[in-house]
């Protein structure tokens, strides 16, 4: 299936700044607020879009974007609308268009790993023409599109979880080998210690730290079987610190210590 990327880019306005599409924008258009805000009329409806909005556009809408003077403490007007854009067609991208409901707008977090996803699509998009059939650029396309339906899934209402222990699942997976506190992941969410801890087990069923170690014993499963690292240096590797503080845990999850599991792979 094929991936036709029209443009990919980034743009800060200091000034006023208008387009308009009336009779129908001609290809898909992602874009998400990443500063100040700005005002957008699609399909006849007008929305305010803030920083971390992503909006969503499919061929034939009608669009509008309007960005307009703000006042600032000195005085001075200045404009302040910064957001990451991709305009694209093709196959592949109907077929995901098309798989599941996709909102106008939608409020996710600018997370850092999504953010240079798109800078390192729109570096390869700069490449000479002569490289137009780029492959690295159509499987990052993929994998922005896939990353940013996750997102929109996650900060939807109907989604099966609170979104803040939705973010605080993924920041623990990011930080679980490391020695990360339970203070660090209430104020990723800006939550209090008590509440967050209340709410993560409540909706997940376990606690940050049992999360986390589920993860680090699937971590140091794979480094077992797939590297020569001693055990000791998989247990310190994998944020269990001590040896001995990882034969306990993974005795206990497992049935069987780490030596004995290891030489039976």
């Amino acid at each position: 299936m094929t991936i036709k990327i029209r443009y990919c880019g980034y743009s800060y306005h200091k000034q006023p700044f208008y387009s308009h599409y009336r009779s129908g924008y001609p290809f898909y258009l992602f874009r998400l607020q990443t500063e100040g805000f700005c005002d957008a009329i699609v399909k006849g409806k007008k929305l305010e879009i803030e920083k971390g909005d992503l909006l969503l556009i499919k061929p034939g809408d009608h669009y509008e974007l309007l960005i307009e003077e703000t006042q600032k403490v000195s005085k001075e007007p200045m404009v302040m609308s910064g957001d990451y854009h991709l305009v694209c067609e093709g196959s592949w991208v109907d077929e995901w268009w098309n798989r599941s409901s996709k909102p106008t707008i939608s409020r996710i977090d600018l997370d850092e790993k999504l953010i240079s996803l798109w800078r390192h699509l729109m570096i390869e998009e700069r490449r000479p023409a002569a490289e137009e059939h780029n492959e690295l650029s159509s499987y990052l396309m993929k994998a922005l599109c896939l990353s940013l339906e996750r997102a929109v899934n996650e900060t939807a209402p109907s989604f099966n979880r609170p979104y803040a222990v939705t973010r605080m699942m993924r920041y623990i997976e990011e930080h679980a080998t490391t020695a990360f506190k339970v203070d660090d992941v209430a104020r990723h969410v800006g939550l209090s210690v008590s509440r967050s801890v209340h709410l993560f087990k409540s909706s997940v069923g376990k606690t940050m730290i049992q999360y986390a170690l589920d993860i680090r014993l699937s971590v140091a499963v794979e480094r077992m079987k797939y590297t020569s690292m001693t055990l000791e240096q998989i247990a310190e590797d994998c944020g269990f610190g001590a040896y001995p503080y990882f034969h306990r845990v993974f005795h206990k999850k497992y049935g069987i210590a780490p030596g004995a599991y290891r030489r039976q792979e």
